[in-house]
Formats: structure tokens, C-alpha cells, sequence
């Protein structure tokens, strides 16, 4: 059994953690922006949440071209959605991992964008801490493990609220990623899958064997307890954050005028 520092004393801040949750790309995406808004109205406290994508997906930062960043056909094929983010950065394709947004405002972690990418990663790094890893932060907003990458970030601000979400590996399949991902120069794409493989590294590699994301999650609300100085007291969304999540469900995420934006 794993112990862990009893961080409810002295504690200033309470803070939500979501009951983890697994959605499609169009609903996770809806609900982080829910959540968002209701962070910005005031209506929730800092809130963190942990959730994992049925089916697999693709998403794509709030900047970037899906038609020149997936292959669609591909995708279709082997039932993976694909969606728009409103937060920037590359494509990212969603399957086997654990992956964490957490709503805060800017007082709370940084104004500075790098310096609140530091912040946050740092909840992951000690929970990671707690699997006996040595993780560290690589600006703008990776963590690696060993010199590879196991967790891409990405971040978005509103009106003083900071949007982080991003993703912890629990295995990876750089091949079947490829497959789905378009690669300007086909004659290199062998090339550029075997660097990727010796660039990027998930938990099962490191650890030998499989860990459960209920375990993982464990741990990383109790890193970011550490991180913040938080009590995080479990929640559910409010009636608020879910009816906005299926308006935003209906008529944003899964609509071809967002996801086809550029």
C-alpha cells in the first residue's frame, strides 16, 4: 500500500477533483470548456480532473489544420474521432494514457507562461515522484523521464483563468500514431517513427509492466496536493457545467464548422 503525506493539515486552499470520467474527443473537450466558464463566473473553485477517451482520438490545437494534420480516411477506418481544442500546440493522438486538465487562476500558478507551465507540470512530476521517478520539467511544456518525453502539455487563459490539460503515457504505439498523423515527406516517415520512439517514453516502459490509471490518478492528486498546498475534496460537475458541456457538446465540438475551423 502506498502512504502518502497527509496534506489535509494546515492546508489554505481546498480545492475540486472531478470523479474521473471517459468520454468521447467531442464531450471532453465540452466539458473542459463547462468547466472553464464556470471557473471564470466563479461558480466552482480550482478544479482538476482526470478522465481517458473511448473511442481513441485525435486532437488537434485550436491553430492548426485538420485536413493537413490527419490522415481522415485512416482515421474513419479504425474508428478514431478527431477534434479541435481550444487550447494551441500540436496534434495529439489519445489512447492509451491518462489525461488531466485542471482549471486555476492566474494568481495561483503564474502570470508568466512558462513559469505557470513549471507549476502545474510540477503536480505531475510529484506524483510521478511517488512511482520512484525521477521526472523533470522541459520548457515550454513537456515532462520527461530519462532525457524522453512522457507528458505533453497544453495551456489556454480567460479572463484570469488558466486552462492546462495534458497527458500522462501509460503505453504508446508511435506506429499506429503515424499511421493516423500526416507526414509532409512519406520518403522519411520511417525515419521520423524511429525518433520518435527513442524521444518519447510511457509508463509501461519504464516500469516494466502496467499500471492502472485509478492507481495513477491516485497519486496525482496527491502531487498536486503537494504542488498547490491543496485539499482536494472529490465532486461532481454542477448542473451549470453539464448542461453547458452538452450545449457546447451539440453545437461546437462535434460540428464540422469547428473541427474544420482552418
Amino acid at each position: 500500500m502506498i502512504k502518502f503525506k497527509d496534506n489535509k493539515r494546515n492546508c489554505k486552499k481546498n480545492w475540486r477533483v472531478l470523479k474521473f470520467s471517459e468520454e468521447n474527443g467531442f464531450m471532453n473537450m465540452a466539458i473542459d470548456e463547462a468547466i472553464l466558464n464556470a471557473r471564470i463566473k466563479g461558480l466552482v473553485p480550482n478544479t482538476l480532473r482526470f478522465y481517458s477517451w473511448n473511442p481513441s482520438c485525435i486532437s488537434i490545437g485550436y491553430f492548426q489544420s485538420v485536413e493537413k494534420e490527419v490522415d481522415l480516411e485512416k482515421a474513419k477506418d479504425l474508428g478514431v474521432n478527431v477534434v479541435r481544442r481550444i487550447t494551441g500546440g500540436g496534434a495529439v493522438f489519445h489512447e492509451k494514457e491518462l489525461t488531466y486538465s485542471i482549471f486555476l487562476s492566474e494568481k495561483d500558478a503564474s502570470r508568466d507562461i512558462v513559469e505557470s507551465y513549471r507549476n502545474v507540470c510540477s503536480g505531475i512530476i510529484y506524483g510521478l515522484g511517488f512511482l520512484g521517478l525521477n521526472a523533470e520539467f522541459k520548457p515550454i511544456n513537456d515532462i520527461i523521464v530519462d532525457n524522453k518525453k512522457i507528458s505533453g502539455n497544453a495551456q489556454t487563459r480567460r479572463d484570469g483563468v488558466i486552462l492546462q490539460h495534458g497527458t500522462i503515457l501509460l503505453d504508446v504505439d508511435v506506429k499506429k500514431m503515424f499511421s493516423l498523423l500526416k507526414v509532409p515527406d512519406e520518403k522519411i516517415k520511417d525515419k521520423l517513427i524511429s525518433s520518435v520512439e527513442e524521444r518519447v517514453t510511457s509508463l509501461k516502459k519504464i516500469l516494466g509492466k502496467d499500471i492502472k490509471p485509478e492507481v495513477l490518478r491516485e497519486l496525482l492528486i496527491n502531487g498536486f496536493e503537494q504542488a498547490f498546498n491543496a485539499h482536494f475534496e472529490e465532486r461532481e460537475l454542477t448542473k451549470f457545467e453539464i448542461e453547458l458541456a452538452k450545449k457546447l457538446f451539440k453545437e461546437k465540438y462535434s460540428k464540422k464548422y469547428w473541427n474544420f475551423l482552418r
